[in-house]
């Protein structure tokens, strides 16, 4: 028989048919897979969960990794994996390493992901070494009765367990093991002048103006409607001085410069066409909210410009692994960045390192091209819910930015967020936001023909 003992009554309990199919003695559930003979696709599992409030189950596919942030958005628990030894203490009838993913038979509460509630036909085990059971689909959702159900999973292989990395190790072992790109000459120079108080006009537009494609997409910029500037433009000079400022030219200006150290493909829900158009929409909102929150406008411009640009430097570094995340992030469009990233880069010792994220990748970056303090944990903490710490104020702008783009289609992912959480911490009323909505969609064709030719 190749079921535990507890398992087996209730099965008889409720009545529910299953079809025992003894394999040999296996080492684990993988081998037991493979000697059943039978479709690895057609296999479910069991992960078990605890935190404070106790253990849980999460019944889902054989060939997926649990996306633990999907977790947390249905129950609100931050919960974390048990160990083996943790787990067949609730299992005790059971082989190690065989847990029957039927929780209710051990009085556990359930989750079960959305793929597995539309199977025909389940293979699972039983609880023991020696065999593996099939049940029809109906009758694995009856002895699964009362679960809830919802997206959980990462689709396609998993990548087994990391250990945490601190940043400061992170940050050591990118430079140990990768060439990093320097900062581009010119965008440091940019960013040098925005450091001298005593910097004018002319100077920045001197540099600009050494650039020709740079000095182009200024122009552009400033004779947009998103300033609707009623007069004519016939230099940076003037695009500075009499419609964009100093600091929004200087800060445009070293994010244009600065992507040119990264080699990215253009296309792809992570390629360059809709990073600039996250970052500029990032930006204007950023920049928006900051009004509203006694924040410096500019500096939050500049936050919200750069604060992707970790996963510039990855693609830019590893541009197989890249293409593979946009692919994982096309078919899990509800699972988190960071645990697709975690899923692609989690395999490989050297590439471990990668598994943080690419907002502290790119904080990282930013350290080390000595940017300002905020533009660095606002990159490095932007995937980071609830954080508290410097320069919180934004952190959370930049949060919150991606929170309200997400229902049109802008960033890189649209897990939902804890909007008016993040409201309440900036002291924003539902009126500043509804009115933040209504400027959004007056410039938005302008921010994606600007998004447009930045990337080509």
């Amino acid at each position: 028989m190749a079921l535990a003992a507890r398992l087996q009554r209730f099965l008889a309990r409720k009545g529910i048919l299953y079809t025992d199919l003894p394999v040999p003695q296996a080492a684990d559930l993988g081998a037991a897979v493979i000697a059943s003979g039978q479709p690895r696709s057609d296999f479910v599992q069991a992960t078990v969960l605890i935190d404070i409030g106790g253990a849980l189950m999460v019944v889902h596919g054989l060939d997926s990794a649990l996306d633990l942030e999907a977790v947390f958005q249905l129950t609100g628990r931050r919960m974390q994996v048990l160990t083996g030894r943790q787990t067949m203490r609730l299992f005790g009838d059971c082989d190690p390493g065989f847990v029957p993913p039927i929780g209710t038979a051990y009085d556990l509460p359930v989750l079960v992901d959305d793929d597995v509630t539309h199977t025909g036909r389940v293979l699972l085990t039983g609880g023991t070494d020696h065999g593996v059971i099939e049940m029809d689909g109906r009758d694995f959702r009856l002895a699964l009765a009362g679960a809830r159900h919802g997206h959980l999973v990462i689709r396609g292989q998993g990548n087994g367990d990391r250990a945490a990395l601190s940043l400061d190790e992170v940050a050591d072992k990118l430079q140990r093991l990768y060439r990093l790109p320097p900062m581009p000459a010119l965008a440091l120079r940019i960013l040098r002048l925005t450091a001298d108080s005593e910097a004018t006009a002319r100077q920045l537009a001197d540099l600009i103006e050494l650039d020709p494609s740079l000095t182009a997409q200024i122009m552009r910029y400033a004779r947009s409607a998103l300033f609707n500037y009623p007069g004519q433009i016939h230099s940076v000079q003037e695009a500075v001085t009499r419609v964009l400022g100093f600091d929004r030219v200087a800060h445009i200006a070293m994010g244009i410069a600065s992507v040119r150290a990264f080699d990215v493909p253009r296309k792809g829900a992570l390629g360059m066409d809709n990073f600039w158009r996250h970052s500029l929409y990032s930006a204007f909102v950023c920049q928006s909210l900051a009004l509203h929150c006694g924040a410096d406008k500019a500096l939050a411009y500049l936050c919200g410009l750069l604060h992707n640009f970790g996963l510039l430097l990855i693609g830019h570094l590893f541009p197989a692994e890249f293409e593979e995340l946009n692919i994982l992030h096309a078919d899990n469009p509800e699972a988190s960045m960071h645990s697709l990233e975690q899923q692609v880069f989690g395999h490989a010792r050297d590439e471990q390192i990668l598994a943080v994220g690419h907002g502290a990748i790119g904080g990282i970056l930013h350290k080390l091209w000595q940017l300002p303090d905020a533009v660095v944990k606002a990159a490095a903490m932007h995937q980071h819910p609830g954080y508290h710490g410097d320069h919180e104020t934004y952190v959370l702008i930049v949060q919150l930015s991606n929170a309200l783009l997400k229902p049109r289609g802008i960033g890189d992912e649209f897990n939902p967020d804890d909007t008016s959480t993040r409201m309440e911490a900036l002291g924003l009323a539902p009126e500043a936001l509804a009115d933040l909505e209504r400027e959004i969609d007056r410039v938005a064709p302008d921010l994606d023909a600007l998004a447009n030719s930045l990337s080509s």
